[in-house]
């Protein structure tokens, strides 16, 4: 049964579904199915997903019951000759199939109900796992099974969402709650404005002084790098929450102000939240961001009470007549450069009335580029009382990726200011 120290903390998911691995089925179960773990202090170890295939099945439920003590698997319950998931198990556990006259009556009457006549391919489904305990489904005609052993506890859920999550709910958490929970610290620091790499040897030397029962995962995407720390505590809470708080606030003074959220929060939220404290109004001039600037700023509710306005003057014509982008100003410098994003900001500023406002003007490919206005080149623009700011961005990555880079260049261009703004407010 594998080394049974390491196999008494580890979970396992295994998702069954040919389809699963096609291009066409995005697998969500498991995510769901992690964050009902954690909610225990629990995490898995394990994912795997597997097609129907009886002998591929076998193989990974017998690798999972060498390495875990709790197995969830989803899928493969259903009525059909592919639907192996019960075989696989009971083989694997050198156990029978019996069949269960209730469960048939319930499908029965399920479709019944609805008008329907059960076909006889269901009555596959009401074959259970000689000694396992059903787990009702009255979202579905797949029952659940629960085996539970002195070595392991395996969970047989079905496939699709809609009946797997009310079964979890309803079913499975309430039982695995006995096995106890874990009380577990957590912490997500966001961060923007530098790379993986560079804040990989900021936070470098925190690494030796983890303990075993802290885990540090970064996640990093273009602009936007996320630092997830997770504590176990253990017999000795006090000591374990300084070293946590030791540990989290190491890493927010190496990284200083390239932090800009120590709760998960996005960068949206956090500059809302400081616009709102501050009582002030932003606006927003967008070109190559095409509007995902407005968009994210109005994602956040309450973003009504300080955000204005936002246009996207997408061409040189627009840039013009609603901003008043002087004409010979675009045909010497053209719409993709410092002086542009300034104007459009700082017009932005004075038509709305904001406080405050932003620009984005670049070039977010795949064409249009040039050797001197490459694709990527983005000039983000803040106005505020008194000046003006532009920063010359180049970014990488695809379409998508540069305009949310701009997008995030803009909002931190902000957050720095309004910190700035905080700190002589104090002063005063």
């Amino acid at each position: 049964m594998g080394t049974p120290k390491r196999k008494r903390h580890r979970i396992e998911f295994i998702a069954v579904g040919s389809e699963l691995l096609s291009p066409h089925f995005l697998e969500t179960n498991s995510l769901y199915l992690a964050e009902k773990l954690q909610e225990l202090g629990w995490r898995l170890s394990f994912k795997t997903v597997v097609g129907d295939n009886l002998e591929e099945l076998k193989e990974a439920v017998g690798l999972a019951r060498q390495r875990s003590w709790l197995i969830l698997i989803s899928g493969g319950l259903g009525p059909t000759e592919d639907d192996r998931t019960r075989q696989a198990v009971a083989e694997v556990l050198g156990a029978r199939l019996v069949f269960n006259q209730a469960i048939l009556e319930k499908i029965r009457q399920r479709f019944e109900s609805r008008g329907l006549r059960m076909t006889p391919s269901n009555r596959r489904q009401a074959y259970v796992i000689e000694g396992a305990e059903v787990l009702d489904n009255p979202h579905g005609t797949a029952p659940g099974l629960w085996l539970e052993s002195r070595k392991e506890v395996i969970i047989l859920l079905p496939g699709p969402p809609s009946e797997l999550k009310p079964m979890v709910e309803n079913l499975v958490l309430p039982r695995l709650k006995k096995y106890g929970q874990v009380r577990v610290l957590r912490a997500s620091l966001r961060i923007t404005g530098a790379g993986e790499s560079f804040i990989e040897d900021r936070i470098k030397p925190v690494y030796k002084d983890l303990p075993e029962n802290l885990q540090l995962i970064t996640l990093a995407s273009p602009a936007d790098i996320q630092i997830r720390l997770e504590m176990t505590v253990g017999s000795q809470p006090e000591k374990d929450e300084k070293t946590f708080e030791r540990i989290k606030n190491r890493i927010i003074r190496r990284l200083g102000p390239l932090v800009y959220s120590v709760e998960g929060r996005s960068l949206e939220e956090v500059v809302g939240q400081k616009l709102k404290a501050a009582g002030l109004k932003l606006a927003c001039a967008e070109s190559c961001s095409g509007g995902l600037l407005a968009n994210r700023l109005t994602n956040v509710p309450g973003s009504s009470d300080y955000f204005l306005e936002g246009l996207v003057t997408y061409s040189n014509q627009s840039k013009m007549r609603e901003l008043g982008v002087p004409e010979e100003l675009l045909a010497a410098k053209g719409a993709v450069s410092e002086e542009v994003a300034r104007v459009m900001a700082e017009n932005m500023r004075e038509k709305s009335g904001a406080d405050l406002a932003l620009s984005t003007t670049g070039i977010a490919g795949p064409g249009g580029g040039t050797p001197a206005k490459p694709v990527g080149l983005v000039y983000t623009a803040l106005a505020f009382p008194g000046g003006s700011l532009v920063i010359r961005n180049l970014f990488r990555g695809n379409r998508e990726q540069i305009k949310f880079q701009a997008t995030q260049k803009a909002l931190d261009m902000l957050r720095l200011k309004l910190i700035e703004m905080e700190k002589k407010t104090q002063l005063k």
